[in-house]
């Protein structure tokens, strides 16, 4: 019997992950522009840390971690997102010690959830995220926000809407938690089985609920913009100004809670047209108790989190293609035994000198060789022959124009490479 992938993964095959690099390369250095360094953390974790940070209520926790018991004896959990364990090594390392603050992180990596695999949904999926620790200061929020924004519009994806909210602290929350319970205390019976669990524990998040009953239920129920206190409410203004001073538009919405119980105060999502509807393609927000919630020292944070699959999807339904450099700068055509002895040392310089170069190694005729340097798009195909080693050359063809010339054997591959600008041009 035939082994195949696991359920909700995919192969990421030659051809398409030229896209990831490509869109990986692009998160790096627009990080690096924000002054922003990449974190590496474990893949697993101990299933405290995420019970503790991500939330006991979340349907992350309850419903979706993968979680086992190594050899130790050990609960361990592959991570269903990223920011609990940076926040990990950030308490870890004391890096709230660095004088260099706020700490300014991004990551790239797999992430696991037991989900029902669907378009943009696996379970196991890619998440690029950037985390700012160590700052209460408004214009943080709004530079973490600027960088989503600033990623998707490099890719070209437009049609993009940012919705923004507070979901408050420690000190308004449970007052909007009294009005809420009020509100729905008539209608309990009346939620899904998972928001009557939520109602005693964190009712907040039954606002968050996909449910259309509950939906409908809570469609009349109290905002936490309503009762945000005078801290969380200057602050939700002042984010809001530096949005509109860096000119991104954004629309406040006071019912979006994200599904993550660390989240505090400034809550976003950015949306855009694809998979057929509106869709949300980033999330993130504050998580200033976050830290200390696992054991750390107090620090602030605001942080984000997109999925490359969506990202992938997005460009896709918005048909933008990327400029994905996929062609062999030199294909080397040789014929001949001591032809094709010399072509593997020449290949091999050729690639010492920083260039993309390629020969056959399945004993083909000139012909196919031609055609499997057209398959490669190679810039330039280098021939070589018994004729031309007896007189020490090389045939260097243009591929873009069909034009040739020949040039000294001990001189090609720097000629190649000197000359592979002026190639590019008459590409």
């Amino acid at each position: 019997m035939s082994i195949h992938i696991p359920r909700g993964t995919a192969d990421v095959l030659p051809g398409e992950v030229e896209l990831w690099q490509f869109i990986e390369q692009k998160s790096r250095d627009l990080c690096q522009r924000f002054n922003y360094k990449e974190i590496r953390t474990p893949i697993f974790e101990h299933t405290e840390l995420f019970q503790r940070g991500v939330g006991e209520t979340t349907d992350i926790v309850e419903k979706e971690m993968y979680t086992f018991q190594d050899k130790g004896g050990r609960n361990i959990t592959l991570r269903p997102e990223g920011t609990a364990a940076v926040v990990r090594s950030f308490a870890e390392h004391k890096l709230f010690g660095d004088p260099n603050q706020p700490v300014k992180l991004y990551y790239i990596g797999p992430m696991f959830r037991y989900e029902r695999p669907q378009a943009g949904r696996m379970r196991q999926f890619t998440q690029f995220g950037v985390e700012a620790l160590g700052s209460y200061d408004p214009s943080i929020d709004a530079e973490v926000i600027a960088l989503a924004m600033g990623l998707y519009e490099e890719l070209g994806i437009h049609d993009l809407r940012l919705e923004v909210n507070s979901v408050g602290c420690n000190t308004c929350r449970p007052v909007h938690r009294d009005h809420l319970v009020q509100h729905l205390g008539e209608r309990r019976e009346e939620l899904c089985a998972d928001c009557q669990s939520r109602f005693d524990r964190n009712p907040l998040r039954i606002l968050d609920c996909k449910a259309e009953k509950c939906k409908e239920i809570t469609k009349q129920a109290p905002n936490i913009t309503e009762h945000l206190c005078d801290d969380c409410s200057p602050n939700f203004e002042q984010v809001k100004e530096h949005l509109t001073r860096l000119g991104i538009a954004y629309h406040v919405n006071p019912r979006m809670v994200r599904g993550l119980d660390y989240y505090t105060q400034t809550a976003f999502e950015i949306m855009a047209e694809g998979f057929g509807a509106i869709t949300t393609i980033c999330g993130g927000g504050r998580y200033n108790g976050l830290v200390e919630s696992i054991g750390g020292h107090d620090s602030p944070g605001i942080g984000f989190a997109m999925s490359i699959e969506r990202v992938l999807l997005t460009l896709q339904s918005q048909k933008i293609e990327l400029p994905v450099k996929r062609e062999l700068d030199c294909y080397v055509v040789a014929v001949g035994e001591q032809a094709e002895k010399e072509a593997v040392c020449i290949l091999n310089k050729l690639r010492k000198h920083g260039l993309r170069a390629d020969k056959d190694y399945q004993g083909r005729r000139m012909r196919a060789q031609f055609k499997a340097a057209d398959r490669n798009q190679a810039r330039v195909t280098l021939i070589i022959g018994d004729d031309e080693l007896e007189k020490g050359i090389a045939v260097v063809r243009t591929m873009a124009t069909g034009e040739q010339q020949e040039v000294n054997l001990n001189e090609v591959v720097n000629f190649i490479a000197t000359n592979m600008n002026t190639i590019e041009e008459e590409k």
